[in-house]
């Protein structure tokens, strides 16, 4: 069973829909406990940075997750979800994260239009199950005005470009994020979520 965190905030029925239309039990929940029982946690996230964290540390639900993570359970983060598992990001201030994977979010310093939104090709960095099936230029959907910087390139399984070089799926044992919207991103989309299912069988 795979567990959708509810926070308030996030696409959660369309990314809970895709992870079913694949073949996998979900439910949506902000329940400690159902977590906890849970084989698999997915972090969705739209909106800031530090309201989402305020948000999910009134619900007691970042301690849940670490906790979870340290005993192994598989985590994946989409967009926003993506960028709290970094340790801080300085989105309209500066705001602590997970701290599962080192390094921070910045904003977008680009003459390019930000927010970077619409469709963008992947690069592989590294082997890896999560990437499976994914070939050099595949296209994926962001929506995003800061991205990460991870402290180790080896961490990154997928670059994208917008100007700079942005993470686009990265990867720490049993911690993986995908900047970019897998379930609006067609078949590369579906297939990196079957790639996650696939891993966490």
């Amino acid at each position: 069973m795979i567990a959708v965190i509810d926070y308030d905030a996030g696409n959660l029925k369309s990314v809970s829909k895709a992870l079913e239309k694949l073949g996998f039990d979900c439910i949506i929940t902000s329940d400690a406990d159902k977590i906890d029982s849970c084989d698999v946690m997915v972090l969705p996230g739209v909106g800031s940075f530090g309201d989402c964290m305020k948000s999910l540390k009134e619900k007691g639900l970042d301690q849940c997750i670490i906790r979870n993570v340290q005993k192994g359970k598989y985590l994946l983060g989409i967009c926003l979800g993506m960028q709290m598992i970094f340790d801080k990001s300085y989105e309209d201030g500066e705001w602590e994260g997970l701290g599962l994977i080192k390094g921070e979010i910045v904003h977008f310093e680009t003459d390019l239009k930000v927010p970077h939104m619409g469709w963008n090709s992947l690069f592989e960095n590294r082997k890896d199950p999560i990437g499976k099936g994914i070939h050099e230029g595949d296209y994926v959907y962001f929506v995003h005005s800061y991205y990460a910087v991870p402290e180790s390139e080896e961490d990154v399984v997928f670059w994208s470009e917008y100007d700079v070089k942005v993470p686009a799926v990265v990867r720490k044992g049993n911690v993986i994020g995908m900047q970019f919207h897998p379930e609006k991103s067609g078949e590369t989309g579906m297939q990196l979520l079957k790639n996650f299912g696939e891993m966490i069988k």
